[in-house]
């Protein structure tokens, strides 16, 4: 094909132009565009074993205060990349939580936008009706993947195994476990038909689960201890999962084990824990975690939060303000002290009993120094356990305290030096005792089961004999209970309970 002069000209221009669009292009950098980034970033907000500390203390700041910092300093938003998460144990503890059967607590978090929990071993306190109406009132779904009913993987109603959330555009798979010791430290009736599944066979079973159905990252949140989250960390490494959240233990962790994350955040809403986590959604990998513990203080505290609570705290004024004593000192959690006045105030309000036993990880609290209130028993003693009578032989107490005796605190009697009554008669090995314990203690200790098995059921809430016992000492700061406690020690236990 030929082209005449005036053709070739036109095309000439045509192709000069081009060339010139073409290298300005490439030269000016305004005209790039920057590849879309995969990386995406996620921040997890974590705590554990809140057992209803919704209020400040000290220099804690309680719910509110805690929220306030996760605003203010985190930069929480509702919409943002963020995730709240609880490690379980979410109530049983002060009487604000207590009085009301974790309803309180579980507006609290529903207001902190929790986005899940683990089930622990507290959240049975108030029975499963309780814990049925809590699940169906929060927000945010209980987690227990190894929580399965009796012969089959079918979770119970009030818990699912695992739940996956959108955060960042990534599809975030959370699984809870419950630590396997959770049998052994409720009443055993609660969990009737139900059994708790090895982490592993819990693990092995949901972990595919969840990736069927589209999560791209894994965490985990149970209420176990350190130690059985780094038994576990290889098998969670081998299933993707990136990080594992604690409690139980109210420990404080922030540690890699077999190329997994622990955190875990103490306890009381004291401190939380923070992980940092980027993602790279184009080869659904963690690119990097990075994790921290910081505590609960100076945090302006939050108006919806402070709002709530004291719109409970109204409603608890007037039974649980009443002022029944007063202690010049604070009484400790684990003192001798602590467990005397518990204990002789049972035999107090049980006069025909010759001994009473509890059992230390009951106490959950200590009785600050000045007035003492019913809610401040209700702390101490938060469950809902009663008193029974045992009727069982020397031979039988001295076989049950043997046995019993670093788990347990007694009145009326001493292991020190032998078994004596308090008057410093020996236990007569052919004799029979009248033994005061509660219904829990009972139920799971099988030596008293044996001994007695049809005990009597006095029907009396464990703690109101310590708030009847303080009503007839009637103290003030003029003639305070510091006078009427007994400081003797009357046994030597190896271990000390703080939660």
């Amino acid at each position: 094909m030929k082209f005449t002069k005036k053709e070739l000209s036109s095309y000439l221009i045509v192709f000069l132009i081009s060339l010139f669009i073409i290298s300005c292009s490439k030269d000016d950098p305004a005209s790039n565009t920057d590849p879309v980034s995969t990386e995406k970033n996620i921040t997890i907000l974590y705590t554990n074993d809140e057992h209803g500390w919704m209020e400040p203390v000290d220099e804690f700041g309680g719910a509110a205060g805690m929220m306030g910092i996760w605003r203010n300093t985190e930069g929480y938003t509702e919409n943002g990349s963020f995730l709240i998460l609880s490690g379980g144990d979410m109530w049983t503890g002060p009487a604000l939580s207590t009085w009301f059967e974790g309803e309180s607590m579980a507006e609290v978090m529903n207001a902190m936008d929790y986005s899940a929990a683990a089930i622990g071993n507290h959240e049975v306190d108030f029975g499963i009706d309780r814990l049925t109406e809590r699940s169906n009132h929060s927000n945010f779904p209980f987690l227990s993947a190894n929580i399965v009913e009796t012969g089959t993987n079918n979770s119970p109603p009030w818990c699912r195994p695992y739940t996956i959330k959108q955060v960042s555009g990534i599809s975030v798979g959370i699984i809870g476990l419950t630590t396997l010791t959770m049998p052994g430290m409720v009443f055993p009736e609660t969990i009737a038909g139900l059994e708790f599944q090895a982490y592993a066979t819990a693990l092995n079973r949901v972990v595919p689960q969840v990736k069927s159905e589209g999560a791209e990252l894994l965490i985990l949140i149970a209420h176990m201890s350190a130690a059985e989250l780094r038994s576990i960390s290889s098998l969670a490494n081998q299933h993707g999962i990136a990080l594992m959240g604690g409690g139980h233990a109210h420990e404080e962790i922030n540690e890699i084990c077999n190329g997994v994350t622990i955190i875990e955040a103490g306890s009381k809403m004291r401190a939380y824990a923070k992980a940092e986590i980027t993602f790279d959604t184009e080869t659904d990998e963690v690119v990097s975690i990075t994790s921290g513990y910081y505590p609960n203080i100076g945090g302006a505290p939050d108006a919806t939060i402070a709002g709530i609570v004291s719109v409970w705290t109204e409603q608890a004024e007037g039974v649980l303000t009443e002022i029944i004593g007063y202690t010049n000192s604070t009484i400790n959690q684990s003192s001798d002290q602590m467990y005397n006045l518990i204990t002789d105030s049972w035999l107090y309000s049980f006069p025909n009993a010759d001994i009473s036993i509890s059992n230390r990880g009951g106490v959950r609290q200590s009785i600050p120094a000045g007035n003492i209130t019913v809610a401040t028993i209700m702390g101490v003693l938060p469950f809902e356990n009663e008193i029974i009578e045992m009727e069982i032989t020397g031979t039988e107490l001295t076989n049950l305290m043997n046995n019993i005796k670093n788990y347990a605190f007694v009145g009326g009697m001493t292991t020190i030096g032998g078994y004596t009554l308090s008057d410093g008669t020996p236990i007569n090995p052919g004799e029979t005792y009248k033994v005061l314990t509660t219904d829990f203690y009972y139920s799971i200790t099988t030596d008293m089961q044996t001994y007695d098995p049809t005990p009597e059921y006095t029907y009396v809430n464990w703690r109101q004999p310590v708030i009847d016992y303080l009503k007839y000492l009637s103290t003030s700061s003029a003639d305070p209970l510091d006078n009427y406690l007994d400081y003797s020690k009357r046994q030597t236990p190896q271990f000390v309970f703080e939660y």
